[in-house]
């Protein structure tokens, strides 16, 4: 009882003051209170900050891997252009070629002549020939670029060797040979239909261009030329045509052309006015041409009428007064892993103005071939066997060139060489040998054999 009513008194005693206090409190409650949410706030902001950050640095890096991706599905950029010269607006002009020199010893005079250009033995000669020779080498230039109108643009090429003779008859004119004109011409060409115009001295279609036998010696006048190989250089158009352009598999063309005519006389050989040239009668070629990853195959028809009366017509008519010339042609090369074959056979007749007839022009029946076979034992070395044989008509070979004088009735051509090559140089050591048939001036139905060889060793550089 008198705890209770201590208390009461106490607490009434006190009422005022602990009022006061725990209003006191209350308020730094609530200032507490106020100051742990305004931290909260500033906590939520700055999470809402940084993961505003984090989504940019995301973004950035999704930025980042789809322009590296982009970049690595970019197809590579083209190598620097190799540098060449222009001789007009939008036209690029390259200088290509190759030094060719050829040390060599023979024990015959050689047609067409000797060193590089020897293919088979003269008949008489004997006496064993040594020397160097630097004939082959060439130079052309290519160009490019040139605009015709919307749909074709063209080009052209300018060829020179140096086998135009000698300059002059001296001591010294053997070394000095004169530059030869090999070809001139222009290109027109249309990419999205396939077609090319060539216009100007060029190859005639019977030669086998891309498909000439290896070999580091005979170039200009290679391995089997005029003897299983024929065709020559003439002024002419040709048009040649992609038959499946841009099809896959092997790639077909058509080429067409018309050349001008050519003859051994009657008239000048040097002003057109030989039996090849009288009215207006070119050369007529056609060639089927079809090519793969390691093979190509071709046929050629050629066709030409010869007025041997000459264009002013008082030749000397020999025999006939006309001759048509004909001749098929079928080639083609294969290679199978290391191995290469190259091969051509052809047959027609008034073949001479092609290199045909083993040079010989007249109304002569013949057929010829040649074969190569070669080898790649590294990258650097390979070695080639060649054979090639040409054999006119006997009977027409008397009938037009037996009568006083030496008419060729067959030419049979083997060679050997092994090949080094490195970057732009070529290393070869050739063997040539060459057997040929005639008759006698005296007597016709008389053979005579003749047999010549040929040691090379020849050094080429390419640019």
């Amino acid at each position: 009882m008198f705890f209770a009513v201590a208390a009461a008194l106490g607490l009434a005693i006190a009422g005022p003051s602990f009022a006061a206090t725990k209003q006191t409190d209350v308020k730094a409650l609530q200032a507490l209170i106020q100051k742990q949410q305004d931290q909260l706030d500033q906590q939520q902001k700055e999470l809402q900050a940084l993961r505003d950050s984090l989504q940019q640095i995301a973004g950035n890096q999704q930025a980042q891997q789809q322009q590296i991706e982009k970049v690595a599905a970019a197809p590579a950029p083209a190598p620097a252009a190799a540098p060449v010269f222009s001789s007009a607006p939008g036209v690029t002009v390259a200088l290509h070629g190759f030094v060719n020199a050829t040390a060599f010893s023979q024990d015959k005079a050689f047609t067409f002549g000797n060193g590089q250009n020897a293919e088979f033995p003269n008949v008489g000669t004997h006496g064993r020939n040594t020397g160097v020779d630097i004939r082959n080498t060439r130079f052309w230039l290519d160009f490019a670029g040139a605009k015709f109108n919307d749909n074709w643009s063209g080009g052209g090429r300018i060829e020179m060797d140096f086998f135009g003779g000698f300059n002059g008859t001296g001591a010294y004119s053997v070394s000095q040979p004169t530059p030869r004109l090999r070809q001139a011409y222009m290109d027109l060409k249309n990419v999205s239909s396939g077609s090319t115009v060539r216009i100007g001295q060029q190859w005639d279609l019977l030669f086998p261009l891309d498909n000439v036998p290896a070999s580091v010696t005979h170039i200009a006048f290679p391995l089997g030329y005029g003897t299983g190989m024929i065709g020559w250089r003439f002024p002419g158009v040709v048009w040649m045509q992609d038959l499946n352009h841009g099809a896959d598999g092997p790639k077909w063309r058509l080429d067409l052309g018309g050349f001008n005519g050519n003859w051994s006389g009657p008239g000048d050989n040097i002003n057109y006015l030989t039996a090849g040239n009288a009215g207006f009668r070119p050369q007529l070629q056609a060639r089927l041409h079809v090519q793969d990853k390691d093979w190509l195959a071709y046929f050629v028809a050629h066709y030409a009428q010869i007025d041997l009366r000459g264009v002013d017509g008082t030749g000397a008519v020999p025999i006939a007064t006309t001759i048509n010339s004909q001749g098929f042609e079928v080639g083609g090369n294969w290679h199978p892993g290391n191995w290469m074959f190259k091969g051509n056979i052809y047959s027609g007749k008034g073949l001479g103005q092609v290199f045909g007839g083993l040079i010989q022009f007249g109304d002569i029946q013949e057929t010829g071939g040649y074969l190569q076979a070669g080898y790649k034992f590294t990258p650097n070395w390979s070695a080639n066997v060649f054979y090639a044989s040409s054999k006119p008509k006997r009977r027409d070979v008397v009938e037009w060139l037996g009568r006083g004088s030496v008419g060729r009735l067959k030419n049979n051509q083997a060679a050997v060489n092994l090949i080094y090559t490195s970057g732009a140089y070529e290393l070869g050591a050739e063997y040539l040998y060459s057997k040929l048939d005639t008759t006698s001036a005296a007597n016709t139905s008389a053979t005579t054999s003749t047999k010549g060889s040929q040691v090379s060793l020849s050094a080429k550089y390419n640019f």
